[in-house]
């Protein structure tokens, strides 16, 4: 069984079903509509042309595309391929993107012609590790005249799927490698943890190169045989239009997301009506207590919020069918199993805050090129049975048995759903002209939970104007200091550490 095989599956139920419905806004908002039988026949086309240009199993194909049906049909045609799919985040710029492309070094860059200003900034030295870039947007080039049959190879479930590239607190991006049998974990697990069925519609702005998008919204659609409407990116008043009027079953979203149709709603005269719908849920950041009871009394429906990560898709959830306690993210899924530890590795009764460590058949096996982030990244217990330390805080209920997060241990700001790691802005200010010192903290804000905040030690003043615009260029806007602050010095104790407390205090 693989990533393809569970695709197939729903596809010889249900080949005439719509498995995707595409509308993009900016494109005339003409609906595409694509057959499970349709999507099947064009990722084996797709197959069958990387096969012609070369593709062999293992290799990495990076992309660098927007939500869009093509999106989805390489994506298939890579896993058929036997081929592993690195995705790059859309927001990143020069750097970010040069790390992951020189670290995977991947055969194919798959991109569109709306991420090319950010290519054209990318010089050979960026690319080295890319054998071809290929555009979506010019199929003639690269696709095969006639049709052929693929000849993929055998794909077995421990063989890797997706390099997904998530931040450390010190250090550059690191490619979780994440197999078949991961994602399949994952996927299984909530498929019977929040009662999927084909007769469910997803609404999914979530972008593919995010776990939550990809793994949690669009695979669980496709392997229960569900439909996907997927959108380029989250429209606010299109979401509600769909939503109220009986166009979905179901809804994921960051919080960021929640607050926004908060917003809208609470300024429309006539309140939707989402009785159609079966499940909203949040996840990728903590979602506040305040949003869930705002959205619950607004709507009469309660968010079910989970707890999921990179490296091992989704771990804990709220109940389908139980309590959903707003600031919790409830209890491990199943096949998941879940401690909280102290410093020592000790396990901590309920009521005591400690690490958050799980394990299951959902846990990546390593970073890649990384065996020492890996060897960190994993303890054994007395039994000898690996655990991987999540590095986030966390409380277990002594009543209810749920898991409430408490934050991260090594200091991650969730800014809107995307991790922002301080020494990645730090390590960069650094080299701008001017700045001999910083330290990134994360301050709150109302919208986007989280965002950065720079505390410089200059030679002299400044022009934030200037040195915002050069950030621009180097990191993904969520990544640049919404605030500035100057000190005469950083903070540090006896070892040279920069005390950040007392940058909050």
């Amino acid at each position: 069984m693989n990533l393809w095989t569970l695709f197939a599956i729903a596809r010889e139920r249900t080949p005439e079903k719509t498995a995707l419905e595409y509308v993009d806004p900016e494109q005339g908002g003409i609906p595409i509509s694509i057959t499970y039988d349709q999507l099947y026949t064009q990722a084996e086309q797709w197959t069958s042309a990387l096969q012609r240009m070369g593709i062999q199993k293992g290799d990495r194909i990076a992309f660098f595309l927007g939500n869009r049906p093509e999106f989805v049909i390489a994506y298939l045609a890579t896993l058929r391929a036997g081929a592993v799919m690195v995705p790059v985040n859309l927001r990143y710029r020069r750097l970010e993107i040069r790390h992951i492309l020189s670290d995977c070094t991947p055969r194919f860059l798959l991109t569109e012609a709306a991420q090319q200003p950010v290519l054209a900034e990318m010089d050979a030295e960026d690319l080295r590790g890319v054998s071809q870039v290929l555009s979506v947007d010019d199929l003639d080039a690269w696709f095969p005249k006639t049709e052929e049959t693929p000849n993929p190879p055998i794909v077995h479930g421990e063989d890797l799927a997706l390099i997904m590239y998530t931040s450390g607190t010190t250090g550059r991006s690191k490619g979780a490698m994440l197999s078949h049998n991961n994602v399949l974990a994952t996927v299984t697990g909530l498929l019977a943890a929040w009662a999927w069925c084909a007769e469910d519609v997803i609404l999914l702005p979530l972008p593919l190169f995010h776990i939550h998008g990809l793994v949690v919204g669009l695979h669980c659609a496709l392997a229960t045989g569900a439909t996907t409407r997927l959108r380029p990116k989250f429209d606010a008043e299109e979401s509600i239009q769909v939503l109220g009027s009986g166009g979905a079953t179901l809804f994921f979203g960051v919080p960021t997301l929640y607050v926004r149709l908060i917003d809208l709603i609470e300024k429309m005269e006539t309140r939707p009506d989402f009785s159609a719908m079966r499940l909203f849920c949040s996840g990728s950041a903590p979602l506040a207590a305040e949003t869930h009871s705002a959205f619950e009394q607004l709507t009469g429906q309660r968010i079910l919020e989970r707890y999921g990560m990179t490296e091992t898709g989704m771990n804990l959830s709220n109940p389908y069918a139980g309590p959903r306690l707003a600031g919790t993210v409830g209890t491990p899924l199943p096949g998941v199993f879940a401690r909280i530890v102290d410093e020592t590795g000790n396990d901590l009764t309920p009521g005591r805050e400690g690490e958050l460590l799980v394990r299951g058949s959902n846990v990546f096996d390593g970073y890649w090129n990384d065996p020492v982030k890996t060897a960190e990244s994993f303890s054994s217990d007395s039994l000898g049975i690996r655990w991987f330390h999540t590095g986030d805080l966390a409380v277990q209920d002594g009543e209810t048995g749920y898991v409430t997060l408490l934050g991260r241990r090594h200091e991650l700001i969730i800014s809107g759903g995307f991790n922002i790691y301080p020494r990645e802005i730090e390590e960069l200010l650094l080299t701008y002209p001017g700045i001999r010192d910083v330290a990134v903290i994360g301050t709150a804000h109302p919208e986007w939970g989280e965002v950065p905040m720079a505390c410089l030690v200059c030679d002299g003043a400044l022009d934030e104007a200037v040195l915002i615009d050069w950030c621009k260029h180097q990191l993904a806007g969520f990544k640049i200091p919404r605030q500035f602050r100057y000190v005469d010095e950083l903070p540090r104790n006896a070892m040279g550490k920069v005390q950040k407390h007392f940058l909050r205090d």
